[in-house]
């Protein structure tokens, strides 16, 4: 009776045992899934990383622009001040230049008037010879 009792008990314990057996193997699917999916995490983060670090590269190279083009734009500046200085400079001699040529045309207008004046007296003294 041993034996058989051992063999119920087997077959009671087995009976027993088997959603065990059946959980277990789903754990180590579900074990074997994480550990899929944290080996794609990590192939993730690994891509993100390399994707920082040329972002860091780009934007320390944005940076050496930056500052070229503030100093460019800085020199521009300068140079439209002296330009600047320069076009007010001309304006003021154009002025300059138009007062002198308005008085050298009213002096021409003078000198045509005596001429005149001095061409009617000639020929004033002419007809008196």
């Amino acid at each position: 009776m041993d034996k058989e009792m051992l063999t119920v008990l087997s077959s009671l314990l087995d009976e027993k045992l088997n959603p065990i057996k059946e959980d277990i193997s789903t754990l180590k699917e579900d074990v074997s899934g994480l550990k899929k999916d944290v080996s794609g995490l990590k192939e993730d983060v690994s891509g993100l990383k390399e994707d920082v670090l040329t972002l860091k590269e780009d934007v320390k190279f944005i940076k050496v622009q930056q500052k070229e083009q503030g100093r460019i734009l800085r020199i521009l500046e300068d140079k439209a001040i002296t330009n600047k200085a320069e076009h007010d400079k001309i304006s003021n001699e154009i002025v300059h230049l138009s007062e002198k040529v308005e008085n050298m045309r009213k002096d021409l207008a003078t000198v045509e008037v005596v001429t005149a004046r001095n061409m009617e007296n000639i020929a004033k003294l002419k007809v008196i010879k």
